[in-house]
């Protein structure tokens, strides 16, 4: 039995002769990509040490988010920072797995990480509250987001080579 052959989608739409378009393919540095996943994940614990740092040192805020109960607790430093390490993690994981099989991986990683910190920022606004408490852990989950995005955004270009492969 023979195997089959993948069809061509672009057959018929092309003049006689004529090859599929080139795809762009990344190599990735797994070992590279993942220790500069860890070194964001630092980055991100850093900025939210730091953010809870100035909300409540600085502007005298607290820092309230929902527990397990939903009822608001102050937030602890370092569970705030082990969560931060964590979503950044997380991202190198998807950056990992775009570059390997999605067309415009970055193009797909900052949408999919901006929303997700767009809605990690919006969320304090649904809760209980003060405005200023609010506003502290939306100013401090924004900045977590931005520095995530930037991080791993920086680290996918010098940990990935492209080559050009024609279908």
């Amino acid at each position: 039995m023979q195997p089959t052959q993948p069809s061509d989608p672009y057959a018929g739409t092309r003049a006689t002769g004529e090859t599929a378009p080139p795809r762009r393919r990344y190599a990735v540095d797994a070992a590279r990509l993942w220790a500069g996943g860890v070194a964001a994940a630092v980055v991100a614990a850093g900025v939210a040490i730091v953010g809870l740092l100035i909300a409540r040192g600085v502007c005298n805020t607290p820092v309230l988010i929902p527990d397990k109960d939903g009822a608001l607790v102050n937030a602890n430093s370092i569970r705030y920072a082990l969560g931060a390490a964590a979503a950044a993690l997380v991202a190198t994981g998807l950056m990992h797995l775009l570059l390997l099989y999605a067309p415009s991986p970055r193009t797909f990683f900052v949408w999919i990480v901006g929303l997700a910190t767009a809605a990690v920022t919006i969320a304090p606004f649904g809760w209980g509250a003060s405005i200023e408490s609010k506003i502290a852990v939306a100013a401090i989950n924004l900045a977590i987001g931005i520095a995530v995005m930037t991080t791993i955004l920086s680290v996918s270009r010098s940990t990935t080579t492209t080559t050009t492969a024609t279908a």
